[in-house]
C-alpha cells in the first residue's frame, strides 16, 4: 500500500483534470475562447515528456557508469514512454491549432522543432533494434539517449524563441501568464502537469516489470 499511493495521486489528479477541466468556466480570450481548455492536456503532456525524457537520460548516464542492465531497461522504457507523449502532445497540438490558427499544421517552428526533436527518438528505437549483443545495444543507445536529450531541449526551448512563432512565449508573443486574468486555470494546470507526469512514469514501470520477467522467461529457456 505504501508505493501505491502515488499511483492513487495520478489517477485523481487526472480525474480532476479530466473533470473540473472540461466543466469549470473558462476566460473568453480572444481566438482561444474555450479551447483554452487544452491548456491542461496539451501542455501538461510536454511537461510529462521533458520530464520522464529527462529520467530516462539520467538512467542512461547510470547505466555507462555501472552497467546495470536494469538502468538501460528504465532508460528505454522512459524514452517510450516520452515519445508516446510527445505524440499525443503533438496531435492535441494539432487540434489546438486548428481551431485557432486555422490549419493542422502551420509549419509553426516550435511545430517543425517539436517533430523534429521526436525524430532523434525515433532513430534511437531503429538504432536498439540494430543490434543483437544485449550490451552492445545498452552502450550504444544510452549515448545516442543523452545525445538526443541534448539535441531535443534547444529546439523546443531556445529556437523557436529567435524566430517568429505562433505559440505564446514565442517569437515575442506574450505566454498565457502575460494576459491570462484568470489564476483558476493554474489550479487545474498544474495538477494536471503532476497527473500526467506520474502517469508516464507509472507507465513505464510497468514496462520495466514486464521486460524483467521476459527476461526470465528467456534465460529460463
Amino acid at each position: 500500500m505504501k508505493s501505491a499511493w502515488w499511483k492513487i495521486t495520478a489517477i485523481v489528479l487526472l480525474a480532476y483534470t479530466l473533470i473540473i477541466g472540461l466543466l469549470m468556466d473558462v476566460p473568453r480570450l480572444a481566438i482561444l475562447n474555450e479551447t483554452i481548455r487544452n491548456l491542461f492536456f496539451h501542455v501538461p503532456m510536454w511537461f510529462g515528456m521533458i520530464l520522464v525524457l529527462l529520467g530516462s537520460m539520467v538512467y542512461s548516464i547510470k547505466y555507462l557508469r555501472h552497467h546495470r542492465i536494469e538502468d538501460d531497461i528504465w532508460a528505454n522504457e522512459l524514452t517510450n514512454t516520452g515519445i508516446v507523449f510527445g505524440i499525443l502532445g503533438i496531435l492535441t497540438g494539432a487540434v489546438w491549432a486548428k481551431y485557432t490558427w486555422g490549419d493542422w499544421w502551420s509549419g509553426d517552428p516550435k511545430q517543425n522543432a517539436a517533430a523534429g526533436g521526436l525524430m532523434f527518438y525515433f532513430a534511437y528505437v531503429i538504432l536498439r533494434g540494430a543490434f543483437k549483443d544485449e550490451e552492445q545495444k545498452a552502450r550504444i543507445s544510452a549515448i545516442w539517449n543523452i545525445f538526443a536529450f541534448a539535441v531535443f531541449i534547444p529546439l523546443i526551448f531556445v529556437l523557436p524563441r529567435l524566430t517568429d512563432s505562433l505559440h505564446p512565449g514565442n517569437g515575442g508573443n506574450p505566454g498565457f501568464n502575460a494576459y491570462d486574468m484568470d489564476s483558476k486555470l493554474r489550479m487545474v494546470f498544474y495538477p494536471a502537469v503532476i497527473g500526467w507526469t506520474l502517469i508516464g512514469v507509472w507507465f513505464a514501470q510497468l514496462r520495466v516489470r514486464a521486460k524483467k520477467i521476459e527476461n526470465i522467461i528467456l534465460e529460463n529457456d
